[in-house]
């Protein structure tokens, strides 16, 4: 798979970033990557929706949309229903995509998305006043934990931070590259990429500060492949006050 090399691009592909956070891992097992797609697009839909519906807009075969739909409802990922009989034969089944966030979760995910939605409207600086606002937040979320002892403690405070906001984070063994494989504002992150993702890098950088963890190097990399979103870490690797990890 080619990776589209812009913003919009990759934003706009179906298949990369994150999975929506009502994917919940309590869900028993994890679907698989075409069925990640196609949940993300079950979830982008307000209503219930039939698999040639889902079909038409990713672009497979009626039958694979609905064995990975079967797939998703058996992990308790998506629901189905009958639709309601209009005529002769037997009415289309319906899906909808499981709400599963639990309440920390479904509250950041609306603050955040209507922070980040407003910022998109009103500011004439809409990516520095994201990263800004989140730092904000970031802190004052940060300020709740216990202040871990190191860089390498802080980083790993932020993970779980990160865990609990839905993100479904994973980390290599240094915890300086974090793959996000949830999003709680997927949708909002598809349309406004550049203000939402903003928001998260945000909130990492002002939980660090907080920590005494340099943070200015952190970035984050939006839909950056199949699956997750890419947050760097490799900046916070020492205090702000020049102690080493």
């Amino acid at each position: 798979m080619n990776i589209p090399t812009t913003l919009e691009e990759r934003s706009s592909t179906p298949g990369l970033g994150p999975r929506p956070a009502s994917a919940s891992a309590t869900a028993g097992t994890a679907p698989s990557r075409a069925a990640g797609v196609v949940l993300e697009l079950l979830a982008a839909h307000r209503d219930p929706v039939t698999a040639a519906a889902l079909a038409a807009s990713s672009g497979q075969h009626t039958n694979t949309v609905r064995e990975h739909l079967d797939a998703l409802v058996d992990a308790g990922l998506a629901t189905r229903e009958r639709a309601e009989s209009l005529g002769r034969g037997r009415p289309a089944w319906l899906y909808a995509a499981t709400e599963l966030q639990q309440p920390v979760v479904r509250e950041y995910a609306g603050l955040a998305t209507a922070l980040a939605m407003q910022l998109a409207r009103t500011s004439l600086h809409p990516r520095d006043d994201a990263v800004e606002a989140g730092r904000v937040w970031g802190e004052q979320l940060a300020g709740e934990r216990t202040p871990p002892s190191s860089p390498a403690g802080a980083r790993r405070e932020v993970v779980d931070l990160l865990t609990g906001l839905g993100f479904d984070p994973t980390a290599d063994s240094r915890v300086q590259t974090v793959r996000l494989r949830q999003c709680p504002l997927i949708a909002a992150a598809r349309e406004e990429p550049e203000v939402v993702c903003s928001v998260h890098l945000g909130i990492v950088r002002g939980a660090l500060e907080t920590w005494d963890t340099h943070s200015d190097e952190t970035s984050l990399v939006p839909f950056a492949e199949p699956g997750a979103c890419l947050l760097h870490l490799t900046g916070a690797t020492a205090r702000t006050g020049g102690d080493q990890p």
